[in-house]
């Protein structure tokens, strides 16, 4: 009788744990349509968003617009207007929010980067002048250490970095960073050519050479890796990266002047970026400005934004389907079925389903 209790307690356990271990297995549901719901509606070009940990948003565009969205309350709140000149006219193509501050740095000459502390206060941080600058893209490795990139002003890309919460950004020299090709520059198309998992970093460029420039200790040292994508001209390569691991990347653009052609605009990585495979050729998307994995998807959920329009991958990028031609420059998750879209004129609330 002991023996035979003993042994239904065994079965019903193993029956348990055998249930339990099919449910973690269970596939996430994929998806298969997006709902669009229009936030904002003026005349401001909008590539730069970011996500704060109340779910806000900020973001930045032309017109020296850095602005708050409250999603609380549904309201838009400027942080420049009235605390910069009123004749200044810059454009914000790169964003960052960190420790309750915002930062934003402008395109083309002078480069202008502006700390806006959670208090209002608004400190011009750094400031640059050259013929040729222009910078992409910035985000942070933590409170007090962020990287901001952009096109060469020598024989380099520029890079700059803050090791102190932002209040003082210093230039690295080009004798420690990878010298930059004939015709290579970075693009702000969507504030998407940075990306940070723990100390490393990655960078990528385009132009007539697309490479990856990385780094393992939060922008000491650098190194290079040359990637398939599409390059060659002043409009091609990698236009948006990400990474959803130190391991698992993936890479998206083309060319924008032809941006129906989608032969090698998608590359894959699964080594933290030293080799690539182009992934998807001559199917899926064309030209796209940003992609970005689904949090909680194990790697293999992507979207895909542009002015051509959203798409999907279930598959880390093998196959796509096309959800919506609404176009949009850049995307930003707040879980793994609602995002914030930006673009031309227009901040929308994407719901995934």
């Amino acid at each position: 009788m002991r023996y035979t209790t003993l042994l239904f307690l065994s079965i019903l356990c193993f029956s348990c744990g055998k249930k339990q271990s099919e449910e973690i297995k269970t596939p996430r549901k994929t998806i298969s349509s997006v709902t669009i719901d229009p936030i904002f509606d003026d005349s401001i070009s909008i590539r730069a968003i970011v996500v704060t940990p109340k779910n806000d948003l900020i973001y930045g565009g032309n017109k020296t617009t850095i602005n708050h969205y409250d999603a609380a309350n549904n309201t838009h709140i400027s942080l420049l207007k009235g605390k910069v000149p009123d004749s200044l006219n810059v454009s914000f193509r790169a964003t960052a929010y960190v420790n309750g501050n915002t930062f934003g740095i402008s395109i083309v000459n002078p480069a202008l980067l502006y700390k806006i502390s959670k208090n209002g206060d608004v400190s011009l941080v750094y400031k640059e002048e050259h013929e040729k600058v222009f910078y992409d893209a910035m985000t942070f490795w933590n409170d007090t250490e962020g990287i901001a990139i952009g096109d060469p002003t020598g024989d380099c890309m520029s890079i700059i970095v803050t090791r102190d919460g932002g209040n003082t950004w210093q230039k690295i020299a080009c004798e420690n960073l990878p010298k930059a090709k004939e015709g290579e520059a970075a693009f702000a198309a969507s504030n998407t050519n940075i990306v940070t998992k723990g100390d490393e970093t990655w960078v990528a460029t385009g132009g007539k050479t697309s490479r990856i420039l990385y780094s393992a200790d939060k922008g000491n040292t650098w190194t290079s890796y040359m990637t398939p994508i599409i390059q060659g001209l002043g409009t091609t390569g990698i236009y948006s990266l990400d990474f959803y691991d130190a391991k698992n990347g993936f890479a998206i653009g083309g060319d924008y002047t032809q941006a129906d052609v989608n032969d090698i605009n998608k590359i894959r990585t699964a080594d933290g970026g030293k080799t690539w495979e182009v992934v998807s050729k001559s199917s899926g998307p064309g030209y796209r400005s940003c992609v970005q994995y689904v949090p909680n998807s194990n790697a293999k959920e992507l979207i895909a934004i542009g002015f051509k329009g959203i798409d999907y991958s279930k598959d880390a990028g093998n196959t796509w389907t096309h959800l919506s031609d609404e176009g949009f420059y850049t995307i930003r998750f707040v879980n793994d079925s609602i995002a914030y879209a930006a673009g031309k004129n227009k901040i929308a609330r994407l719901t995934f389903k």
